[in-house]
């Protein structure tokens, strides 16, 4: 380390080309490819949401919606009242059809089988691919490309994607993973924004200092109450007083407003939960229902755990009852297994609780997962046995709306609404 104790020095950055991908207003994106009619109009997705009502929380939302002040992690009804729905105001005298627009709800298995097209083809452009989320990618194409021909090489990609798929995408380009991150964020929607090594403390330096990477909104107010305002200025401040106020992890974020970041492009290891949910039409106090609901629902969880060689120690469910609360339930097992019956007869079971209950999504989940080539536990006795899921059991009770925290999936640490992409994360059950 330099005498700076805030610097790690030149050495520090690896020599790579990363180019970060995030796809624009991905959800809305994908609901215009199969309703052309929808381009240009303004559009909202809704997390919890289902056609005609007014519950549930914006994902995200078109640049022609946001003009209209509809942000994601909004409630529906607030979005409603900012911008109707066509239908309506085309039937209300008093509302204007020119300042409405169009909702519709989240729909993940087909924005999954879009985004699979996408990752095919940056896994095709590069040799090392990172997917951070359904939506977004890093690549390294440090053996791909040089740097005088990367902008080239990446208005390619982009026409590639939009050609093939049919969405937008917006990239950045830089030798630190977060400096592209921010430089595809630089110049939304459909950017594409180069920033050469040697030149990215001064790409970085006007810029708001909540846009480093992982400085989440408290962080950049307590850097304010410091007179910290840009990247600039972290850049520049007294190390000791950065580290005094926020330890270590304060001097993290120095370095990165710095242009020093030492992670290299790696692909995310395997995951650590699978699961799948599913919405009734409207909310139901049907038993039957739920449980035909979630028998499914174990039976996909179950073959996906299988197909990818996964065992499993923790099997939960999802129940989220009107208007949008979320509560989750779950169950530990003795050691890791593959037994789709088990996985069935717990989430069933852990289902019990919410029999009367009006609901409008379940969900089921497996956690815990091992990847070993081991002979799985042994269940004897596992009927009779209390794993105390009732003291462990947790009720979420808030939105699925929530902060992402920075982690090794190259995240940045801020709130998706703060982004300039401003699309919630469907993935905080995942």
């Amino acid at each position: 380390m330099s005498g700076d104790l805030g610097s790690l020095g030149a050495d520090a950055t690896p020599d790579q080309v990363v180019c970060h991908v995030d796809m624009d207003c991905f959800y809305a994106a994908c609901e215009r490819l199969r309703e052309p009619a929808l381009a240009g109009q303004p559009l909202v997705v809704g997390m919890g949401y289902e056609s005609a009502e007014t519950h549930g929380a914006v994902a995200t939302a078109s640049y022609e919606a946001r003009e209209f002040g509809v942000e994601s992690a909004m409630a529906i009804s607030e979005a409603l009242e900012r911008l109707p729905r066509k239908v309506e105001a085309a039937r209300d005298p008093d509302l204007d059809v020119e300042e409405a627009g169009f909702y519709r709800p989240v729909d993940l298995d087909y924005y999954d089988e879009v985004g699979a097209e996408v990752k095919a083809i940056l896994r095709d452009a590069a040799d090392v691919v990172r997917e951070v989320s359904i939506d977004e990618a890093y690549l390294d194409v440090t053996d791909r490309v040089a740097w005088e021909e990367v902008e080239a090489f990446v208005r390619d990609l982009k026409e590639r994607i939009g050609e093939e798929v049919g969405v937008v995408a917006s990239v950045g380009v830089a030798p630190t993973m977060s400096a592209a991150k921010i430089a595809s964020d630089y110049d939304k929607p459909d950017g594409l924004v180069v920033v050469e090594p040697g030149d990215v403390r001064e790409f970085l330096a006007p810029l708001d200092v909540a846009e480093i990477h992982n400085v989440g909104p408290v962080t950049a107010r307590r850097l304010r109450d410091m007179g910290v305002e840009t990247a600039g200025d972290l850049a520049a401040a007294d190390p000791e007083r950065v580290r005094d106020e926020f330890g270590e992890r304060g001097l993290a974020v120095r370095r990165y407003a710095r242009g020093e970041d030492p992670r290299e492009v790696t692909p995310v290891g395997e995951p650590k939960s699978l699961s799948r949910e599913s919405a009734f039409t409207e909310a139901t106090e049907d038993t039957e229902r739920k449980r035909e609901k979630v028998r499914a629902l174990a039976a996909d969880v179950a073959d996906r755990a299988q197909r990818e060689g996964a065992l499993y120690r923790t099997i939960g469910i999802k129940v989220v009852t009107p208007p949008y609360d979320v509560n989750t339930r779950a169950e530990s097992l003795p050691g890791p297994v593959d037994d789709p019956d088990l996985l069935e007869s717990t989430a069933l079971a852990l289902l019990e609780e919410f029999a009367d209950d009006r609901v409008r999504k379940l969900g089921v989940r497996v956690s815990k997962l091992d990847f070993a080539e081991s002979d799985q536990a042994s269940l004897a006795g596992f009927e009779g046995q209390s794993s105390g899921a009732a003291g462990d059991a947790t009720t979420d009770g808030e939105s699925a709306v929530a902060s992402a925290d920075d982690g090794a999936d190259g995240s940045d640490g801020r709130d998706a609404s703060d982004s300039p992409d401003g699309q919630r994360s469907l993935r905080e059950y995942e």
